[in-house]
């Protein structure tokens, strides 16, 4: 019996799942920024609906729009850190990263950014001038330019600081179909590395945490992961996502909602540092939903998996991927997880905002 109920509730979550979400909410509030279920339900339920057309359905990293013989990627991001600066990064360098990610995991070269300053009226001139800096070095060192952008100043108290806003364009991998339609049975999740420093890093430099043990964030341009990972399993690479709002935990969701399969983790394989899992212990919430800024996700073939998995290894940034799961035909549209007790849990996507204004 026991096993019939077990199955019912699966059935149950499978339907809902299947349903398009409504958005009934009377006021925005901060778990619509979450990336979790409460961001879908906003995405899905009001914006898609009055925004609909065949580039943005597929709610991919980056659109890909047709330009002759040749696809562009374009993607856009806001960023609305708090603090600005923190311990391995600062907004500025947080914006431009996280741009060139976005194209670098939809298979796109980066050739352009814009960029868009919203300050606030009384910032130091020194922390905008740091910032602009920290922009034109993560650009120098993703190997693109900031080619355009804007500048506003609203009134004190009405904009934190300062607020980011980036847009990127690349040229489209032509040999490349990453997609969640494109993963199959038995195809490996590789992680590039430890999971959740982006977001324990935040909450250290708030005074969030006492903790003492210093936690950097891994805000980095994926660009050089990406290229080993491409070179390494060719046409095995099915997948490929940064983790970032919403975490790993998030991502893998959509992965299973979209493509109508399962994912499978192993507890044991999670590449997480023992000071974010304190981190995460101290506040009760899971580090799989902590956000990652230099840190990708990809689903490869099982034959290309151990040769993609010693690519990553040997990049700076990916010395601690492991391969951390792998997709299977049951349960469908689920993400589930072997604990190192012997036991299995199921994934949930993220519900709430446990850790608001990281990125």
């Amino acid at each position: 019996m026991s096993e019939q109920r077990e199955q019912r509730v699966i059935d149950a979550l499978e339907q809902n799942r299947r349903r398009p979400p409504k958005f009934t909410a009377p006021r925005i509030d901060m778990s619509h920024g979450a990336g979790g279920k409460a961001t879908h339900k906003l995405i899905e339920g009001l914006l898609l609906p009055a925004l609909d057309n065949p580039e943005l359905a597929p709610l991919s990293d980056a659109a890909l729009l047709p330009f002759g013989d040749a696809h562009l990627a374009l993607t856009t991001d806001s960023f609305v850190v708090r603090p600005l600066v923190f311990p391995g990064g600062s907004i500025g360098e947080l914006a431009v990263n996280g741009t060139v990610n976005d194209l670098a995991v939809s298979g796109a070269t980066p050739i352009g950014l814009s960029a868009a300053l919203i300050v606030e009226e009384g910032l130091e001139t020194e922390v905008l001038a740091h910032e602009v800096e920290a922009m034109a070095t993560a650009a120098r060192r993703a190997g693109v330019s900031i080619a355009t952008g804007d500048t506003k100043v609203v009134e004190r108290g009405k904009g934190d600081g300062l607020y980011v806003v980036t847009t990127g364009v690349g040229v489209a991998d032509p040999e490349l179909n990453l997609s969640s339609a494109s993963v199959r049975p038995g195809d490996k999740v590789l992680c590039s590395g430890t999971l959740g420093d982006h977001g324990a890093a935040i909450l250290i430099a708030r005074g969030d945490l006492e903790l003492e043990a210093e936690v950097l964030s891994d805000t980095r341009p994926l660009t050089p992961l990406v290229g080993a990972l491409k070179e390494a399993a060719g046409p095995g690479l099915r997948f490929m996502r940064d983790p970032t709002r919403g975490g790993v935990g998030t991502v893998l969701n959509e992965l299973a909602r979209d493509s109508g399969y399962g994912v499978v983790l192993w507890e044991e394989k999670l590449p997480i540092q023992d000071v974010v899992n304190g981190a995460c212990e101290i506040l009760g919430i899971d580090p799989l939903y902590v956000a990652n800024e230099g840190k990708l996700l990809a689903v490869v073939a099982p034959e290309a998996a151990d040769a993609a998995l010693e690519a990553l290894r040997g990049v700076e940034g990916g010395e601690e991927a492991e391969i951390i799961g792998e997709v299977c035909e049951e349960p469908a549209r689920m993400v589930l997880m072997h604990t190192g007790f012997g036991g299995t849990r199921m994934i949930d996507m993220l519900v709430g905002d446990p850790l608001p204004r990281i990125c």
